[in-house]
């Protein structure tokens, strides 16, 4: 494959994961941003390095095992962590009570497996025409790690000017690319 075919590759494989981060930076509390990129970025750049590799490994007959419900298990994902940041945006503000953090545990798992499974399946294409994969990972996940980083903080920002909105936008970004993800996939 050629450098500007897997260049462009790396990047698109990065563009779900980017939008996820801009709906988790808006979602942030206070003086969480940093450190909220730093893991976002982690997970999601370490997903995308880590999928196409495995897809790659695993090679064709994984695909058989997994195609028939993918996009199904990536609409899951993405509407259950969408669907509660659109549940939180309602909740009255409560200093008590912070609302729960979309960038660490399960919620930030959920969101870096969902949107990476693309480049799970990149992987086992590369495994059928014989492609090597790694280049395609590392710049995956590098791509991808400053991009969410980017992401988080610029959506942060958007979140204070805008406060509990841009919430509920978020988790509605999120379940759209999880719709999209399945619209595509049951389209052909």
């Amino acid at each position: 494959m050629y450098f500007f075919e897997m260049l462009l590759s790396a990047v698109s494989l990065s563009m779900d994961a980017l939008a996820a981060s801009l709906g988790i930076g808006a979602c942030l509390g206070a003086a969480t941003g940093g450190a909220a990129a730093l893991r976002v970025a982690g997970a999601c750049g370490g997903f995308q390095f880590a999928m196409p590799l495995a897809g790659w490994f695993l090679g064709s007959r994984f695909l058989v095992f997994i195609s028939g419900y993918d996009h199904w298990v990536a609409f899951g994902l993405l509407a259950l962590v969408g669907g509660n940041m659109i549940r939180e945006s309602f909740k009255p503000e409560d200093p008590a009570c912070p609302p729960s953090d979309p960038s660490c545990g399960i919620a930030l798992l959920t969101v870096a497996v969902a949107t990476s499974i693309d480049a799970l399946a990149v992987g086992v294409s590369f495994a059928a025409v014989g492609a090597p994969v790694m280049v395609l990972a590392s710049w995956s996940g590098a791509i991808t790690a400053f991009a969410c980083f980017g992401g988080v903080l610029a959506g942060f920002r958007v979140g204070q000017l805008l406060g509990r909105k841009v919430e509920f936008a978020g988790g509605l970004v999120l379940c759209l690319i999880g719709a999209n993800i399945l619209r595509v996939h049951l389209m052909g």
